[in-house]
Order: structure tokens, then C-alpha cells, then sequence
């Protein structure tokens, strides 16, 4: 699994400018917020912006080998750099996602974007920079969605924390097939602190997607959606490629891991049962590492790991498995739609061999950050979203996506900081036969990071809940919360920076694509 350099692409010219607001945003989570109280304003060090970074990105088709025969064919983001460091864009060889956006925290980003899918693939698509910070033109909404030969100019600063962030496609009901065939990214964020961690860093800071596809027998990708369970592939990929094995030295590294998977949860663990020590979540760093026997990663969700390797010896090989566990849901609609691996089902991801010795022992700092948490007490506002089944299909408060609708109380105003509840607490046993209560949602929250502060089970669901309810890292900033069956959870959001339409929805993207989303307004 290997990083190329830059990726190649044709030059693109035209490009629609949209309005770029005057002002930027104040300081995300773990910076200072104006009017905060002294004890929730962390002082962080100053990062002198780097030089902006252009460049073309594109949606073409292309082949990659994953399986032995004939190339598979998907598709890809290609591009280039136009201006800027060269370096901050990486592909990765011989595999289809990507590519992977290097930035600092407070440097501008341009990305001249153009569909150029051919004729008899020419679906609308945006790209979303998922958990990043942006105005509402920037984010990707559906109604900002251009077809086949049209352009569209993302123009924003990045001003989130360091972390692991990533970008995809996010047309109404198409989102999951677009990510399936191939359109992924990550954008990974450094800044000051990040850096004054003494983290692994270079060759040992990698980047790890977990996807889930089917093949046939041409080895071509084969999308079965279920819009009740999702989509489960039958084999396991890591960076687009098959037969998952990382050759590293026996000393710590930094494995930064995606769930790209369209609707597939993983409950990761070492096979050696070696626990595993969480550095980052989808906001960035934790204020200290936490350890988990194994962790639970639903689809849109990131975890950062500290692996250190130095307590094994060359030629020895460690495995990262998903264990078994079960929800209680739609095991057998995707068993006999979606694939041969329902969702709990025990399966192996990764294979590391410690093939060299390592460097000198690095130590992992017992502090990591200061992630600059809100105070619960201080939230203006409670909303409950009830996540159930509304005429067979999954719902939000009992409403499915309108494009251009806001219900009344899907209106936030700007600056406030309120607590949401996500309840999946719909439908009963009935509901749990037909994919009601008895599914998972992976919440996702744009234009945000919040903090979780509660969960509480239902009785009847506390023991598929507790196959899985250990692997949670709640300790840092989110923009994805899994949400169990006969779960309660409860965040804690502030609406900072930008006003404007964003989206919540399900991550799941058969749920997300069949309607389980809906805007909210942010009011000045």
C-alpha cells in the first residue's frame, strides 16, 4: 500500500465561480470562540497559513487490478496541481480511491471541479468535504449538483482542527452508487498542535480505507442496493486493493482509518487481542490516547490509532480482524440482496507483518490536546429527531428529503449551541423484522463537529447493544454518531461561523439515498 505522487489529469478551464463570502468563520472547536467563557478558550499555537493550493480535479472512468484477471473497471478522481505545493496531492497506486489532499489548517484550497464522466454514465454529482468547516455553496448539497460536462469551483480556508477528513459525491439518490464505484478521498489537516505531538509522521503516518465490494465472475463491481439494510459487499478492500497486507518496522505508527464502506459496521480488533489505543477521532486529536479492546466504526466515521509494533520482532504478522456481533436488524435482507457477508458477520481486514526493525523507542504522550470542549449546561436549546420507518421507508421526525424544504423547527440560529436527540427507538418488533428500530443509523451532521454526551439503551435491546456498545470513542469532536437500535443519543452542537442549508442525515447510504436526510437552516 504505497503513496505515488502526483496524480495525472487534463486541464480544466471552465469553471462556474459561485459567491464567495467576505467574511471567514471564528475559530472552529479547540480554538478560541469569541464570547465563551475564559475556561472554554484554550490558547492554540499560531499557524501561519501555507501558500493557497489549486488544483483540477475531475470524475473520469477508469480500470484498476484488484483481483487477478481482467482490470476492473470504476471511477476515479483525477487531477492535478496547479498551483501550490506539489506534494499536498497523493495517489495511491494501483487502486481506485483518492486521491489523498494534504492541507494546514487556515490555508486555502481551490478545487476548478468537472463532471467528466462519459455520455452513458453522466449522473449529477457535487463533492462534500465531509467534517470539514465550509460555507454553504462549498459543501456539496444536492442542489448544487452538475451534470455531466459541467463545472463548478470549490473555493474555501480550511479551519478545522488537524484530523482526518475526506471528501465523496452527494447527489440526491445516487450518493451511494458514486462512492461505490469508486469516488472517494481523504483530505488530511495538520496543524501546530498536531505537530508539537511528536506523532509518527511520514512513511509511518498512514492512511487506511476500509470498503466492502462484490465482484463477479469478470471482476467487475456489482451494486445490489437494499434501501432497508444497505449495501454488504462479499470482500473486504483496504486503499482499493485486495489480499490486505502492510509491511511496516517493528516501532509505533500512526494508522489513521476511514469506514468507506456504504452501509457496513466494523468492530475492529487485533487478533493477538492487543488492545487498541485511540489517538484522533473524526474532529482530530483527543485530549488524552484511550484504549478499547476493540472499536466500533460505522460508515463516515474516523478513528486514529497509535500502533506501536516494537514489541514484535521481524517475521512475526499481526491481524486486524472485525469481529462478530449482531443489532438485531436486517441480517437476511442483506444476506439475500446485498451479498454473502451480512453485516456482524466476522471478517478479516488487515494484515501487518513486521518485516525490519524499528528506530529507537518513541514514546506516546500521555496529553495530546487541548480539544477545547463546550460546557453541556451552557446549550440553549433541546431537539429530538425520532430515526424510524415512515411508509417503508427510513425517516427523520416522520419526513424523507425535500430538496429546498425547512420545517419550522429544522431552523437554527447562528451562534447558538444546542443538544439534538437521536432517538431509534421506532417500530417495535415489527419495525426490527422490517428494518425500523432494528436498524443502525450512522448520524452525520454537515457544517459542524459536536461532542456526544449521552446514550441510554432501551430494555429488550440491551444484549445485541452490548455486542457492539464497548467499541465507542465518544471522548473527542464527532461529525458522525452511530446510533443503535432502542438507542438514545444525545449531542452537544454549536452552529458557528456560517449561515445557510445544510444537511443531517443517515450515512448509510442506501438510507441516506431513499430519502432518511433533510435540511436545517442556520439563521442569522
Amino acid at each position: 500500500m504505497r503513496l505515488a505522487g502526483l496524480g495525472s489529469g487534463a486541464l480544466l478551464l471552465a469553471a462556474c465561480s459561485p459567491r464567495w463570502p467576505d467574511q471567514l468563520a471564528p475559530a472552529l472547536p479547540g480554538g478560541t470562540t469569541p464570547g465563551a467563557p475564559a475556561s472554554l478558550q484554550p490558547t492554540l499555537p499560531t499557524l501561519a497559513p501555507a501558500a493557497p493550493l489549486e488544483i483540477d480535479l475531475r470524475t473520469a472512468p477508469g480500470e484498476v487490478n484488484i483481483l487477478p484477471g481482467p482490470a476492473t473497471r470504476v471511477w476515479q478522481y483525477q487531477g492535478q496541481v496547479v498551483q501550490g505545493d506539489r506534494n499536498a496531492y497523493q495517489t495511491l497506486t494501483e487502486a481506485y480511491p483518492g486521491p489523498i489532499l494534504r492541507l494546514q489548517r487556515g490555508q486555502e484550497l481551490r478545487v476548478h471541479f468537472r463532471n467528466d464522466m462519459p455520455a452513458s454514465d453522466r449522473q449529477p454529482t457535487t463533492i462534500h468535504w465531509h467534517g470539514l468547516h465550509v460555507p454553504e455553496e462549498m459543501d456539496g448539497h444536492p442542489r448544487y449538483a452538475i451534470s455531466g460536462g459541467e463545472s463548478y469551483e470549490y473555493h474555501f480556508k480550511v479551519l478545522n482542527r488537524a484530523g482526518t477528513y475526506w471528501f465523496h459525491p452527494h447527489p440526491h439518490g445516487l450518493t451511494g452508487p458514486q462512492v461505490y464505484y469508486g469516488l472517494a478521498g481523504l483530505l488530511i489537516v495538520s496543524d501546530e498542535e498536531d505537530a508539537a505531538a511528536g506523532l509518527p509522521s511520514g512513511e509511518f503516518d498512514l492512511p487506511l480505507v476500509i470498503q466492502d465490494r462484490t465482484f463477479d465472475q469478470d471482476n467487475q463491481l456489482i451494486y445490489t442496493p437494499n434501501p432497508m439494510t444497505g449495501f454488504f459487499g462479499e470482500r473486504i478492500l483496504v486503499n482499493g486493493q485486495m489480499h490486505n497486507a502492510l509491511s511496516v518496522a517493528a516501532q509505533p505508527y500512526r494508522l489513521r482509518l476511514l469506514n468507506g464502506s456504504n452501509a457496513r459496521i466494523y468492530k475492529l480488533a487485533w487478533d493477538d487481542h492487543s488492545p487498541l489505543t485511540v489517538i484522533a477521532t473524526d474532529g482530530g486529536l483527543l485530549e488524552k490516547p484511550v484504549s478499547r479492546e476493540y472499536i466500533t466504526l460505522a460508515p463516515g466515521e474516523r478513528v486514529e490509532l497509535w500502533a506501536d509494533f516494537s514489541a514484535y520482532s521481524p517475521g512475526q504478522e499481526l491481524r486486524l480482524k472485525s469481529l462478530a456481533f449482531s443489532t438485531g436488524s436486517g441480517g437476511m435482507g442483506s444476506m439475500m440482496i446485498g451479498g454473502s457477508l451480512p453485516n456482524g458477520a466476522p471478517l478479516e481486514v488487515l494484515r501487518v507483518r513486521i518485516d525490519r526493525p524499528g528506530a529507537a523507542d518513541q514514546p506516546l504522550p500521555p496529553r495530546l490536546s487541548d480539544p477545547g470542549f463546550y460546557a453541556p449546561q451552557a446549550a440553549e436549546k433541546q431537539r429530538r429527531i425520532a430515526l424510524a420507518m415512515q411508509h417503508m421507508t427510513h425517516s427523520l421526525n416522520g419526513r424523507t428529503f425535500v430538496m429546498d424544504e425547512v420545517a419550522k423547527d429544522e431552523v437554527v440560529r447562528l451562534g447558538s449551541m444546542e443538544t439534538w436527540e437521536f432517538a431509534n427507538l421506532g417500530g417495535g418488533r415489527m419495525g426490527m423484522m422490517m428494518g425500523g428500530a432494528g436498524e443502525p443509523h450512522p448520524m452525520h451532521l454537515h457544517a459542524v463537529q459536536f461532542q456526544v454526551i449521552e446514550r441510554q439503551v432501551e430494555r429488550g435491546y440491551q444484549r445485541e447493544y452490548a455486542t457492539l456498545s464497548a467499541g465507542f470513542v465518544d471522548e473527542g469532536w464527532k461529525d458522525t454518531v452511530l446510533v443503535l437500535p432502542g438507542e438514545r443519543v444525545v449531542i452537544l452542537v454549536k452552529f458557528e461561523g456560517f449561515p445557510g442549508v445544510y444537511l443531517y442525515h443517515c450515512h448509510n447510504l442506501e438510507h441516506e439515498d431513499s430519502g432518511m436526510m433533510r435540511n436545517f437552516r442556520i439563521e442569522v
